[in-house]
């Protein structure tokens, strides 16, 4: 493990006032979302709209990182340019999403599991070849009753920590994502007592295993009351209560908080995010930033429709919503000595 070069690249995925653009959708949710709009669910039809992300003129200047997803890091456009060079040209950091997805947890009705560790080492050294520079792991965890439990937050934490102390030794950060689900009518405080215990299990599971702190970024989902809540929270008491949360459980060491946008639509999103730089500048150890899927790409899916007249649209589209994402970050280099 290079520490340093770990270190670099982390803080290079943080670069002020730019995020990540989530786009390791799987097979399966890409073929669902273009079900969902009439999009041909074809080979073909991913990877012209994977081009049309890509090659989208500016895109750079907000965004420092692409998460990809095994399709997609081998794809090219249909000129023949791999979509990895066409990344590096504009001056975004690839990664790639290397968990195999979550499944039932053994003796735990309705929690969750992440598998994908067996085979991970030679996954990872293949990945760092292409010319990945992170991955990126997601735990997920439902609030219900009794639920999460004890063991689905261990072992969830363990798996992330496992799969961390890989990456880091194949030379590549570790983007950490224990998402907690936005499904359920739980309230903000529940919501937020969840992801301390999980966010608290997570940093144990890291140190036991060795994991470099310096050399990671976490990806959590904000403190959201559940979609079923009939009171849901102001944007301030969102912005409050997430920060709250993770001043508690997030070490100093780590660089930066990368959130998912885990379900908000992209206004929800991008206004909590800005509310947290609004209400906290200045005073927090770690940078604030944006890694989001759909909150980025959906209106540009939506105006695409698999029309390639409509490339152009949807690519405007598209810098909308990473502009707008990109100034409610502008202020993300914060730390205790401002």
């Amino acid at each position: 493990m290079n520490l340093n070069t770990l270190t670099t690249t982390a803080q290079a995925l943080m670069a002020p006032g730019k995020g990540l653009l989530a786009m390791d959708e799987s097979t399966g949710t890409c073929n669902a979302r273009f079900a969902a709009l009439g999009i041909p669910e074809t080979v073909e039809a991913r990877r012209a709209y994977r081009e049309l992300l890509v090659t989208t003129p500016g895109l750079g200047a907000g965004i420092s990182g692409a998460i990809l997803f095994d399709e997609t890091i081998r794809q090219r456009t249909a000129a023949g340019v791999l979509f990895m060079e066409i990344l590096q040209q504009a001056g975004i950091i690839p990664g790639i999403k290397v968990d195999l997805g979550a499944h039932e947890l053994a003796g735990f009705p309705g929690e969750q599991v992440t598998e994908g560790l067996d085979g991970l080492r030679p996954r990872l050294a293949e990945y760092a070849a292409l010319g990945a520079r992170f991955a990126k792991w997601r735990a997920v965890l439902t609030i219900g009753h009794d639920r999460p439990s004890r063991a689905g937050i261990a072992a969830n934490a363990h798996a992330l920590a496992r799969y961390a102390a890989l990456c880091q030794a194949a030379g590549l950060v570790p983007i950490v994502e224990p998402e907690v689900l936005l499904t359920g009518p739980h309230a903000l405080a529940r919501c937020a007592a969840v992801t301390e215990d999980v966010l608290h299990e997570v940093f144990a599971q890291l140190r036991t295993q060795g994991v470099a702190l310096e050399g990671i970024l976490l990806k959590p989902s904000m403190v959201l009351a559940g979609a079923d809540c009939p009171k849901q929270p102001t944007t301030a008491q969102v912005a409050d209560a997430t920060v709250a949360c993770l001043l508690r459980t997030v070490p100093a060491a780590v660089p930066g908080v990368a959130f998912l946008s885990g379900g908000q639509s992209p206004e929800q999103a991008t206004r909590h995010l800005a509310a947290m730089h609004r209400r906290f500048a200045g005073r927090l150890p770690w940078s604030l930033t944006f890694s989001f899927g759909r909150a980025l790409q959906q209106p540009a899916l939506e105006i695409w429709g698999g029309a390639a007249a409509n490339v152009p649209a949807a690519q405007q589209a598209l810098l909308e919503r990473v502009r707008s994402n990109a100034a409610a970050v502008i202020e993300a280099r914060v730390s205790l000595s401002c």
